[in-house]
């Protein structure tokens, strides 16, 4: 298993969450999810200026195995995309945690942090599975 680092949060739907320190969250997916859906062949990222809600599905990844949906680990508005992931979405298989990011959100609540799971707790999650 990849390590995973240690400033991330995680919904336990194997989105993660870096918090930026400006009242912005940048959002991916896992190494872990990556893994399990294998080569990605297609992404749908949500627009710019968007309003989405935690827990929310807000995006989308599609491999040769299957789609999944891509939650949204807090409330706010979607301030930025990574539009390179429309022509490369396998960079999310070879750098989920770096290049592959997916979306920024400009935070509502940032109470809703403490929702997410920390590191230890996702590693936790994911050996049970």
């Amino acid at each position: 298993m990849s390590e995973i680092p240690g400033d991330l949060k995680f919904l336990k739907s194997h989105e993660w969450a870096r918090v930026e320190g400006d009242g912005k969250v940048t959002v991916g997916i896992s190494e872990h999810a990556q893994g399990l859906l294998g080569d990605l062949v297609y992404v749908e990222l949500p627009t710019v200026g968007e309003r989405v809600e935690a827990g929310n599905a807000c995006a989308v990844v599609e491999s040769v195995k299957a789609a999944s949906d891509v939650y949204a680990p807090v409330s706010g508005k979607v301030v930025a995309v990574n539009n390179a992931l429309v022509d490369k979405p396998e960079t999310i298989n070879e750098d989920a945690y770096g290049e592959g990011w997916m979306f920024t959100i400009e935070m509502e609540d940032p109470e809703q942090l403490n929702e997410l799971l920390g590191p230890d707790d996702y590693a936790e999650l994911i050996e049970e599975e």
